[in-house]
């Protein structure tokens, strides 16, 4: 917005009008006024200059404890902690948010969070993140409450990283590095373990840094004479070219193990199981409605990615047809690429279903950015046309109004609480009737002697009716081509 007077023309009016001692607070006032003209048409809450520009403290972030009878029932907390955010887009509620989340990942992590400061700016500083006099303030928060790590709210590239370092005094680490942590910490089995190892790999190769020996040069082949000529190999240059050899002898090994779960899934896919996939939001309640449809009896805990490791589970549908139940790693916002590429071959689980079972957590303020974030990793491994049933779990816990948002936005949803076992009998029913159905039915008289085609029709098809006669069983089903074409001999003579 511009007046319709110049600057100058305004200054001239000033000093006319305010004697000389006054004519600085004047400016001032002028400086600070409110006009209707001209302010009443800005967009949203206007700040004043002095609180845009200032490191806004996050309230209740703090995880330190004041009774200390507690300590027994806490984890061990090895390192104190400042949370550091930018905040370029949304609201402030959506800032205060996610920094919450970062929260509950360092304490995830075994942190104590002392301080949480969140910056507003346009986008992120290049050099230090927050800028360099927000970076100096940030030192002094750090030295008044005694930390020794700062975590950042995004990906710090590797000057950021360095730079912020230098001024703070203090390691710094961002949300990427403080979740391939949380991951190495949980992931349990062979593969989780490569494909961890894999990504914290790849984030740390640009981020090597040498310093003093680090940078000397290694001396050339043999032992003197013409072959000491020339630049040698620094020793940072060996660690990067041990890394990406390390690296390369891990995806052949996470390759092979692809080779074994691809096998498992053409051996359900040969049967004709249908499966079903767990998809959601980390601390959505995965495991624990995992445990509550099959009995699977998979760790339940209150803290994120709690388990990494998928696990397959046999389950029936209420009219007695067999499927696959697949819990997969939860996902968060800005879940790294890292991860992403890594844990690609444990998500295909999530690609190759039949039905995904998309949990959000229904006690979560904004279940909705839940919705997103998970979406936007479902669409990164190609499951988009998976159909999908969006599971809002936590039931009992959530807010009354939120759930009616959430069923009215989302067509295909179901309220549930794993907990309580409110929704499940409703919820597999709707599994039964979404799940891809046989496309052939058949009626056959099957003697009593090949019983092994009656199993068949239970465990591979749909069994509609069944009649036992004096010449065998009678079954009306709706089963595949390759079991129709079995059962065809025995297809009776009035219903060819």
């Amino acid at each position: 917005m511009t007046s319709s007077s110049s600057p100058s023309q305004d200054a001239k009016r000033t000093a006319h009008a305010y004697p000389e001692g006054l004519r600085a607070d004047a400016l001032m006032e002028e400086d600070v006024a409110w006009s209707h003209e001209i302010d009443g048409e800005r967009d949203g809450d206007q700040f004043d200059r002095s609180e845009r520009a200032a490191l806004r403290r996050v309230v209740g972030l703090s995880t330190e404890l004041e009774d200390v009878t507690e300590v027994e029932y806490r984890q061990l907390r090895l390192e104190r902690v400042v949370l550091v955010g930018v905040w370029t887009t949304g609201t402030a509620q959506d800032a205060d948010n996610s920094l919450a989340e970062l929260a509950a990942l360092a304490e995830t992590a075994g942190a104590l969070v002392l301080d949480g400061v969140i910056q507003r700016r346009d986008k992120p500083d290049a050099a230090t993140y927050i800028g360099s006099g927000k970076a100096l303030e940030l030192r002094d928060i750090v030295l008044e409450t005694g930390a020794d790590t700062v975590i950042c709210d995004g990906e710090l590239s590797p000057g950021q990283l360095i730079q912020l370092e230098d001024v703070v005094k203090v390691k710094v680490i961002d949300r990427t590095a403080l979740i391939l942590d949380i991951f190495a910490q949980h992931a349990k089995s062979r593969e989780g373990k490569a494909q961890v190892a894999l990504a914290q790999m790849q984030y740390m190769l640009p981020r090597l840094r040498g310093w003093g020996q680090s940078l000397s040069r290694q001396m050339g082949g043999g032992r003197g004479g013409l072959a000491t000529r020339g630049p040698g190999e620094t020793k940072i240059e060996t660690d990067r070219r041990r890394i990406r050899e390390k690296m390369a002898k891990m995806r052949r090994e996470i390759a092979d193990m692809k080779t074994g779960r691809e096998i498992k899934r053409q051996e359900r896919r040969r049967n004709k199981v249908p499966s079903v996939a767990i998809a959601g939001y980390t601390n959505a309640g995965k495991s624990s409605l995992l445990n509550r449809l099959t009995g699977a009896g998979v760790l339940v805990e209150n803290a994120l990615f709690a388990t990494l490791d998928p696990t397959v589970r046999r389950a029936e549908t209420p009219s007695g047809r067999l499927y696959t139940l697949a819990d997969t790693v939860g996902f968060v916002r800005h879940l790294p690429h890292h991860l992403v590429e890594a844990f690609r071959s444990t998500m295909e689980e999530v690609g190759d279903s039949d039905l995904i079972l998309h949990v959000v957590d229904g006690s979560h303020p904004v279940p909705e950015e839940q919705l997103a974030a998970v979406r936007e990793v479902i669409r990164d491994v190609g499951a988009t046309d998976v159909p999908e049933i969006v599971v809002i779990n936590k039931a009992d816990a959530a807010d009354p109004l939120v759930l009616q948002r959430l069923l009215r936005v989302e067509k295909r949803s179901i309220a549930v609480s794993a907990r309580t076992g409110q929704g499940i009998a409703e919820l597999l029913a709707l599994i039964d009737d979404e799940l891809p159905r046989p496309e052939v039915e058949v009626e056959a008289l099957v003697p009593y002697t090949h019983g092994k085609l009656v199993a068949r029709a239970h465990t591979e098809g749909e069994v509609i009716s069944e009649e036992h006669t004096a010449e065998g069983t009678l079954l009306k089903v709706r089963v595949h081509e390759e079991l129709a074409a079995d059962l065809a001999p025995y297809t009776p003579v009035s219903a060819t």
